[in-house]
């Protein structure tokens, strides 16, 4: 539960610019600080709850950063509270429905982009979840106790761009879990080549802990390669806290009075839950667990967003666990993944929220997508639960794409072998928003679930299609597909502990969608980009030869293949698939097409009404960056 909220900053934003209907808005952030049983049922799901320091009252304390937008004027608000789970500590609700640039404090116009959340009146709040975000570049964070005296393994997935000598025991820009003994001999590397190859291991001679935090490696990390440390640390974070600080945040702002200085009091008729990539992980371990009840057995969340999550979940309730880790051969590639083992204990209580899970082609091609929607054994089709849609977005990247597209991912600085996907989602996402909103708010059944099915013939094997896209001229397919693999971590990971390195067993069978004949998906939403089309849009990419392991797929980022311009060029260079010239006799005629595909899109809710000219302008833009005449 939370004990207090100690507001720092609280100013109205914009100077009260009024966002329509709901007017002015204001943000309040500060730090917000929580105390749990530990021996409520729930909570004896968290690892080494029981190890950890208590209060007076035999609870566990901890706190968090805090940050909130909300209508000035309550009268005005929607009802809706959109808990926005921080992905790495950074918000990321507004850069995908409002189409802005992520920033950590918005306060700019721009930072408000088209003012999506705002004009539809939602409250929207962040609270830090992760141990191991650092506090700089206004990232949030969350602060837990430690399991004193507990000693133990941990490991740490190393994937270098460029060859560096020297890199830390963490992904990116996180904080290490240190080595007990940078002279430790129990310590041990080994490094794969690329992602299908078997690991070898590294001398100790030829690596050492430069820090308790870092390690260095002679001659240096060679690009593209894939290094795996297993060190000994102590007195591991109590990461699965980050649960209950999302969950009791919510319930807080719904229900807690404003005699407890709740600055939402009253205010708020539902709260849903939304999360992205690794924070989209997050919500599915968290309904796993059934931890979106709080203790007095009241559901917080009427509604979980999961988006780009894939099939995976994560390192978010073990010990020394890594929320940040984003490796494949890791404990959030452990089964269950469909919804009929995800949400038995959800489903077994008599109450579920509404969950919207989706996907794009980025995640399949990674290798789990499909595991959401089909048996263990990849053999048949597992249908979603009826209180979920499970959706692709056909022809999509992790996350929407740039115009112009940057030329090396702007999260990895990771380069690809084609033009990154250029394709923006974000209609798209705003829509679901939408429709899961009226679905809890209005009992009004969204569209139905979209993705590629064994049964009709539109899931096949990623390999299959080989053939199709080495007849397009300059286009290099994968290498190597890779897929999650069964994993043993040993007998005590029931208990959060994980045995490293895990025993591998075969891979499981995952599948992607099906293509036309331009090479552009036929399962999931096809967006204006793919029924109008000017490219074959993937979302795949493969590394480029610069940053090592070029046949390996690149993380997250998809492809824009451009059609010819003219049927000449087209025949000059052996293309298959018609010319932009041959579709479209003109960039009117083009514009005009884009606008029927978006009214037909608006038709099945899928797209709204007010983002028609957003598509139709985005879709000139893209004409006269990609048909260069």
């Amino acid at each position: 539960m939370v004990t207090n909220l100690d507001i720092q900053k609280r100013e109205v934003v914009l100077g009260g610019k009024s966002f329509g209907a709901a007017g002015a808005y204001e943000k309040i952030a500060g730090t917000i600080r929580f105390a749990a049983d530990p021996a409520h049922p729930l909570h004896r799901q968290i690892t080494d709850i029981g190890l950890a320091p208590r209060n007076a009252e035999g609870r566990v304390e901890f706190s968090a950063d805090f940050y909130l937008l909300k209508p000035v004027d309550a009268r005005r608000s929607k009802g809706r509270l959109l808990l926005d789970v921080a992905n790495r500590g950074r918000k990321v609700a507004l850069g995908l429905f409002n189409s802005t640039p992520r920033v950590p404090d918005p306060g700019a116009p721009a930072d408000f982009g088209n003012g999506f959340l705002m004009r539809h009146g939602y409250t929207v709040a962040w609270v830090g979840w992760q141990p191991d975000v650092p506090r700089k570049d206004g990232l949030i964070a969350l602060d837990v106790p430690r399991a004193k005296g507990v000693t133990g393994f941990a490991r740490c997935e190393l994937r270098p761009n460029t060859r560096v000598d020297t890199l830390p025991l963490a992904d990116r820009y996180h904080i290490p879990n240190p080595t007990v003994d940078v002279a430790d001999p129990q310590a041990r590397v080994t490094v794969r080549e690329h992602a299908g190859a078997a690991a070898v291991a590294v001398p100790r001679s030829a690596w050492r802990f430069s820090d308790p935090g870092h390690i260095e490696l002679k001659g240096g990390f060679t690009p593209g390669a894939i290094y795996d440390v297993i060190y000994r640390c102590a007195d591991p974070q109590l990461v699965g806290l980050g649960f209950l600080a999302v969950r009791d945040t919510a319930a807080w702002l719904r229900w807690a009075p404003a005699a407890s200085g709740n600055p939402c009091a009253g205010e708020i008729e539902r709260a849903y839950l939304f999360g992205v990539s690794q924070s989209g992980r997050l919500l599915r371990q968290m309904l796993f667990l059934g931890l979106d009840e709080d203790e007095q057995g009241r559901m917080v969340f009427d509604a979980v967003f999961s988006h780009v999550a894939g099939g995976r979940r994560g390192e978010f309730n073990l010990r020394f666990g890594q929320p940040s880790l984003n490796a494949h051969e890791a404990v959030g590639s452990l089964p269950p993944f469909n919804d009929e083992a995800l949400f038995k204990r959800i489903r077994e209580r008599g109450r579920t929220p509404r969950i919207f899970a989706i996907n794009t082609s980025a995640e399949y091609w990674r290798g789990d997508g499909s595991l959401i929607h089909t048996d263990v054994d990849g053999s048949r089709d597992a249908e979603p639960a009826e209180f979920v849609r499970t959706y692709l977005f056909a022809g999509a990247q992790h996350l929407p794409g740039a115009l112009p597209p940057p030329d090396a991912d702007p999260n990895t600085g990771s380069r690809g072998q084609h033009c990154f996907n250029v394709s923006d989602y974000a209609p798209l996402l705003r829509s679901a928003l939408v429709n899961l909103d009226r679905w809890v708010s209005e009992g009004v059944e969204p569209p139905p679930s979209a993705f590629p099915r064994i049964a009709d013939g539109t899931a096949v094997e990623a390999e299959s299609l080989e053939k199709v896209f080495q007849t397009l001229p300059g286009v290099r397919f994968p290498d190597r597909v890779t897929r999650p693999l069964r994993l043993d971590f040993g007998p005590d990971l029931e208990k959060g502990i994980a045995q490293y390195p895990p025993r591998l067993g075969a891979p499981y069978r995952t599948y992607v969608s099906a293509v036309d004949a331009d090479g552009n998906e036929l399962a999931g939403i096809r967006g204006p980009e793919l029924a109008a089309p000017l490219a074959t849009l993937t979302g795949w990419n493969p590394r480029h030869p610069e940053q090592g392991a070029p046949g390996d797929l690149m993380s997250m980022m998809g492809s824009t293949l451009p059609f010819a311009r003219t049927r000449a060029e087209r025949e000059q260079s052996g293309d298959p698939r018609l010319s932009v010239a041959e579709r479209y006799p003109s960039r009117a005629a083009y514009l005009e097409r884009v606008r029927e595909v978006a009214r037909d899109l608006i038709a099945a809710r899928h797209v709204l009404a007010e983002d028609l000219e957003v598509i139709v302008e985005r879709a000139g833009q893209r004409w006269d960056w990609g048909v260069r005449s």
